[in-house]
């Protein structure tokens, strides 16, 4: 049997809306958390900054370390060098004839004297080679040692920038995906707002057929129904963009379909006073714990830029084989030497102290960001509890005040089917049930969002995250 063609484009059509809804994938919480964890620029960032430590630590234990060189070099003059030197051969002949002069062998005869001059000789021979190996140990550097103490520290700041790094991606995904379910729960009141004015149209329709009830009943529910329909769609391409920012966070393709599930719960947690949650968080918070880490990496750098006025002893021996030709033949001899090097500086044009200073400025200035965090710290805790004190005193008026509006509005449906209401009443109950609702799971966020944000101020981080970036992301 051969398919038409608009046959074959409908079956297609179909099947678009399957194949799309296969491919949706459904994030709880958890999942959206490793999977932000997971592909998280800034986390990528911060785990080769532990790297680049590392591999500083052992660049810096490298300086400690003996230092082997092997140089070697083979030459071949073209055209030797000259250089002036007196001329023996007449310097030798004057000597003998002197002697014999002297000795009375010969009679005297000044004309037997040459001349003394110069003449350009050569004493290098055409091939020459050399090989030396040499052994370095530094004894005493006091930079180097303090290289090696920076070093470290700088990994243990690495290693504190992650867990900053961490925290601030589990907010931060919390904050998007309970963004994303008060959306979509938001939707649901309204769509069941919706569906409560078309049961109500529904009825009324139904009075007005059998003219219990006027026109201007009929027209004023009809015009509530439609009033609510744009909202809905407003809300639905809200929940669309609320799940687009959760995609881009987790790092996921934005033609990717798809779906979080979970509940926006109200679980009072028991929190410790204020004075605890402050000292926590002046103690345990990442962000100022990595800036404690840099005050003790400022100041080993003042140790390293002062060890410019201290002096370096370092140990050395060499051992040397060479040779020399002029006919490929060598005459070999070797060579070693071990001993003390000395060095100290006396003058640097004041470079030394300016580096310092520069030093010492750098620290004061970390100490004033950590005073300054530390008050932001305190002020935000105080305030995070102050807002959780009052959603926390808001709900359970808010759970109280849903279920009267929810009894209101059955009421004001019954009193109009029994003709002693009005369709105010029914719209004014349904406005004020979906209100209630709406403030109900508002506050119920504010709560989630607070406790999440103080829990990231406190340095409140489960240690299953940190190990996940280790285990899978190294």
């Amino acid at each position: 049997m051969r398919l038409n063609k608009p046959i074959i484009e409908l079956l297609f059509i179909l099947l678009i809306p399957m194949t799309i809804f296969s491919q949706k994938t459904v994030y709880t919480l958890d999942d959206a958390v490793y999977k932000a964890l997971e592909n998280n620029k800034d986390i990528k960032i911060a785990l080769l900054d532990i790297k680049k430590g590392e591999a500083a630590v052992s660049e810096a234990f490298g300086y400690a370390l003996p230092s082997v060189d092997l140089t070697a070099s083979l030459s071949h003059f073209i055209k030797k060098p000259m250089m002036a030197f007196p001329d023996f051969a007449s310097m030798l002949g004057n000597a003998t004839y002197s002697i014999l002069f002297d000795e009375g062998v010969l009679p005297r005869d000044e004309d037997k004297f040459l001349p003394m001059g110069s003449k350009l000789q050569s004493f290098a021979q055409t091939n020459s080679f050399e090989s030396t190996v040499q052994v370095t140990q530094i004894l005493f550097n006091s930079a180097v040692f303090r290289g090696i103490g920076a070093s470290q520290i700088y990994l243990d700041l690495s290693k504190e920038n992650l867990k900053a790094v961490t925290s601030k991606t589990l907010l931060d995904v919390n904050t998007a995906f309970y963004g994303t379910l008060l959306a979509k729960e938001l939707l649901t009141i309204l769509e069941s707002s919706l569906k409560n004015a078309e049961d109500n149209l529904s009825n009324v329709k139904a009075l007005y057929n059998q003219g219990l009830v006027s026109e201007y009943d009929l027209l004023q529910v009809e015009v509530q129904v439609e009033n609510l329909r744009p909202k809905v769609i407003d809300l639905q391409k809200a929940v669309f963009e609320a799940k687009s920012g959760l995609k881009l966070l987790l790092g996921i393709d934005q033609n990717t379909e798809i779906d979080i599930t979970g509940k926006i719960t109200y679980d009072e947690a028991i929190l410790p006073e204020e004075e605890i949650l402050i000292n926590q968080a002046v103690t345990r918070n990442f962000e100022l714990n990595t800036l404690k880490i840099k005050r003790n990496v400022d100041e080993e750098m003042i140790a390293i830029e002062r060890a410019d006025y201290w002096p370096m002893l370092t140990a050395f021996g060499n051992y040397s084989y060479a040779g020399s030709s002029d006919d490929w033949k060598f005459n070999t001899y070797n060579s070693s030497i071990v001993g003390l090097s000395f060095s100290m500086n006396l003058f640097r044009g004041t470079r030394t102290a300016r580096k310092v200073e520069q030093a010492v400025i750098a620290t004061k200035q970390t100490d004033e960001r950590l005073a300054l965090t530390q008050e932001f710290l305190t002020k935000e805790v105080k305030s995070k509890l102050i807002e959780l004190t009052q959603v926390r005193s808001q709900i359970n008026a808010i759970e109280r005040n849903v279920k009267l509006a929810e009894k209101a509005y059955s009421i004001a449906n019954t009193r109009y089917k029994e003709g002693t209401g009005t369709q105010l009443e029914i719209k004014n109950a349904d406005l004020e049930l979906s209100t209630a609702k709406v403030n109900r799971i508002q506050s119920i966020y504010d709560y989630k969002i607070a406790i999440s944000n103080l829990e990231q101020l406190t340095g409140n981080l489960d240690d299953k995250y940190i190990d996940y970036v280790n285990k899978n992301l190294k």
